[in-house]
């Protein structure tokens, strides 16, 4: 049986949350975000609870000229509950800002390699996470969650954080109770290195040709990441390609995203 006082305790901090935010206005961000379509009532009330509480407890801070209005920040905590819908949000603990450029940013900064080698990192990103730092955000980039193309960079950023849980950003997040450390391991890995096959044999091809973006094969912790971002987007074309990946994630996610969105028109979408 749960406790009176945390019950009354949760519901303080939603009503805290939700309080300078016209009830009205979360529907319609809703229906700007195709990728939450096909959730039942009170399932979209949990999720719309939950990027409440996100944004009451993240800073959202604009950088580099961006305009962030109340709405933005709304679609971006939307996403980025997606992920942590059946999960809570206490897998997000131990970071505070979500940080937003009006466009792709260079973080200019030094960066220590594995052979400890020291460099500086200047190529333009669209999004970053840092271990116990920061979430970093293009808001172009961003605001393509607006169509299920299979990008996500909000969902992406999100699936570092969630990987970074245990300290390593290594592809293999804590799994849950039940779930099978050396099935997901052996599942994720073939899948990753048929990517790297493919993105080798044909490194001209646009990724758009691809049914997995071919910068999952960057690491396994951007497979991860990139693997999430078509899970959450595109559910039906990452089931095609590689189901027990599929599996893994609607295993650690506790979704299955296919169930509740309709296949896009397109190759296997």
């Amino acid at each position: 049986m749960s406790n009176p006082l945390r019950r009354w305790w949760q519901r303080r901090r939603l009503e805290r949350a939700h309080a300078d935010i016209d009830p009205a206005l979360w529907p319609e961000v809703c229906a700007a975000l195709p990728l939450l379509d096909g959730f039942d009532a009170p399932a979209r009330r949990r999720l719309i609870d939950s990027a409440a509480l996100f944004l009451h407890q993240k800073t959202f801070e604009a950088a580099g000229g961006a305009e962030l209005s109340l709405r933005t920040g709304m679609e971006l905590a939307l996403q980025a509950a997606l992920p942590v819908l059946e999960l809570g949000l206490d897998w997000y603990q131990g970071w505070h800002a979500v940080i937003v450029y009006p466009d792709e940013f260079v973080p200019a900064r030094e960066v220590v390699d594995e052979d400890g080698l020291v460099w500086v990192d200047d190529e333009p990103k669209s999004g970053e996470a840092w271990e116990q730092g920061p979430v970093i955000l293009s808001l172009t980039d961003a605001l393509d969650g607006r169509e299920r193309s299979g990008y996500n960079v909000v969902i992406h950023e999100m699936a570092h954080k969630l990987d970074l849980c245990d300290g390593a950003a290594n592809g293999h997040p804590p799994l849950h109770r039940g779930m099978d450390d050396t099935a997901w391991a052996g599942h994720m890995q073939r899948a990753y290195d048929d990517l790297c096959r493919r993105a080798d044999a044909a490194p001209e091809l646009s990724p758009a040709l691809f049914m997995v973006d071919p910068y999952g094969a960057t690491s396994p912790a951007e497979f991860f990441a990139v693997t999430s971002e078509l899970f959450f987007e595109l559910p039906h074309r990452l089931r095609a390609a590689y189901p027990e990946v599929y599996a893994e994630l609607a295993d650690f996610y506790r979704q299955d995203p296919a169930l509740r969105l309709r296949p896009v028109s397109g190759r296997s979408a």
